[in-house]
């Protein structure tokens, strides 16, 4: 029976993944906040699954889930988060990544020092996380694969997965806050 629902979420989130895609980055101007909405509402439909709520017309529900979350967002006063800092463009107008706001190793002893300690804090934070959640936050952000991809190639649902880097990144981002605020206050 878990199985038979596994394969139902799966088809649904490979049915209207695009859609939902296209209609959440309509209406997000950042790539990253509407891959993490998008990300949020296949996993509310998990937990949906999941609790045994029923859902007549689930095309309607993700796409109000959608809705709402997009709504979620615009109504958060957030201050900018250090992922979101690339919307920073170089001297070529490429948008910057966020090895590009450490500190260059090129800088002095100091600035090295810094290099380290953040890229070292990153570390440890990523080697926290649970082997399975580890494994599926490299491959999606620091390799670029896709779940779909990653879902083929390891036979993990693709609900999993997306779980799994759920709770990677709100791991990360609740272990890193605190170097983020230091970082920024100075």
């Amino acid at each position: 029976m878990a199985l038979e629902q596994d394969q139902r979420i799966t088809e649904v989130v490979k049915r209207e993944e695009s859609r939902l895609r296209n209609f959440i980055r309509r209406r997000v101007p950042d790539s990253r906040d509407a891959e993490d909405i998008l990300q949020d509402v296949f996993y509310e439909l998990v937990e949906a699954n999941r609790l045994l709520m029923p859902i007549e017309h689930v095309t309607g529900w993700l796409f109000r889930v959608a809705r709402n979350r997009i709504t979620d967002l615009f109504r958060k006063k957030r201050p900018e988060s250090f992922s979101e800092a690339d919307v920073a463009r170089d001297d070529d107008d490429e948008p910057l990544q966020w090895e590009d706001l450490l500190p260059s190793p090129d800088a002095g002893p100091e600035a090295s020092y810094a290099r380290d300690v953040l890229l070292d804090e990153l570390d440890l934070a990523i080697d926290e996380l649970p082997q399975e959640q580890r494994e599926v936050f490299v491959a999606h952000e620091l390799e670029g694969r896709s779940f779909k991809q990653m879902a083929a190639e390891t036979g993990v649902s693709l609900n999993t997965l997306l779980s799994r880097k759920r709770y990677a990144v709100l791991h990360l981002r609740e272990r890193l806050q605190s170097i983020y605020d230091e970082f920024t206050k100075t």
